[in-house]
């Protein structure tokens, strides 16, 4: 028994090599279970930053794509429509900003009233900017382009710009670039519209170019917007839906049939789903449709 006690005797030294050999073994493993508690966490964060990413990544691919396929004409950036404005790279931030400023009777007349209202960048300014195309009238010097009211601009209009619902073809010829077949055109779409209810509606007419329709937009705008009684896109048959330009019988097929399907349509978004649907054009089609 005494030998055998002997061998669990230990010198000074000895005790400390085994106590600093036991504190380095406790170290290691509460080092080992906090890396296992922190790695799922920072694992967590970095998977969750990277689908941030890889969304912003696939959100301006497919606006990237979107772009490619939408041809952008120059218009006047005082009545961007949400889809245009998405079309364009804007946010919703920098879109409702615009309305807002709008909705006060206000309108922004240069490149610099427009970042100054939107607060859009540097970057997306460059890119849409040179597609802006602001009333002849706004480069009065005289006077500062923000100041302009409604008040103003209708003064303008009255003596400068008539109104485009109610142009004859004879005043249309009048325009550098449209003779007899092209004013006929533009009335015959007009009449088929029921009125243009937005300018940009012009750029629609086929074979009119695009350096015809701002000629024709410095002289002739929708003043006056006719009333249209909307297509209720969840009750039309396909001859209801097929009666709006912009809209085909085989498109019109597929909206009823996509509607046969899936229910009801809750938002003119899901018409992108629809195969051949002119979604470049939404912005235009939705203004003759009710859900």
């Amino acid at each position: 028994m005494k030998n055998f006690k002997s061998h669990f005797r230990f010198n000074k030294q000895e005790r400390s090599g085994i106590f600093y050999l036991l504190f380095i073994i406790v170290a290691l493993q509460v080092t080992y279970f906090v890396l296992r508690s922190i790695e799922p966490t920072a694992s967590n964060n970095a998977f969750e930053e990277n689908e941030q990413i890889q969304d912003q990544i696939d959100s301006l691919k497919a606006q990237e794509q979107l772009k490619d396929s939408v041809k952008i004409f120059p218009f006047n950036p005082n009545y961007i429509t949400d889809y245009k404005g998405y079309v364009l790279g804007l946010s919703v931030e920098e879109i409702d900003r615009l309305l807002l400023f709008r909705k006060g009777g206000k309108f922004v007349n240069s490149v610099e009233d427009f970042q100054k209202v939107t607060k859009v960048s540097d970057s997306v300014l460059n890119l849409i900017s040179p597609y802006f195309k602001f009333p002849e009238w706004t480069k009065n010097k005289n006077k500062p382009a923000s100041s302009y009211t409604t008040k103003d601009i209708r003064k303008e209009s009255t003596l400068q710009i008539s109104d485009l619902n109610s142009a004859t073809t004879e005043e249309l010829k009048k325009i550098n670039g449209i003779g007899e077949t092209l004013s006929a055109r533009i009335v015959k779409f007009r009449d088929r519209l029921g009125g243009f209810l937005v300018n940009e509606q012009l750029y629609d007419v086929y074979g009119l170019e695009p350096e015809i329709v701002e000629r024709t937009l410095e002289r002739f705008q929708v003043i006056k917007k006719p009333v249209i009684e909307k297509i209720n896109i969840n009750t039309a048959s396909v001859k209801s839906l097929s009666k709006l330009v912009y809209l085909q019988k085989h498109v019109s097929e597929s909206i009823v049939n996509y509607r046969n399907v899936n229910g009801t349509i809750l938002s003119f978004d899901e018409l992108s789903k629809i195969e051949d649907f002119p979604i470049e054009k939404i912005d235009r089609i939705k203004l003759y449709l009710a859900l």
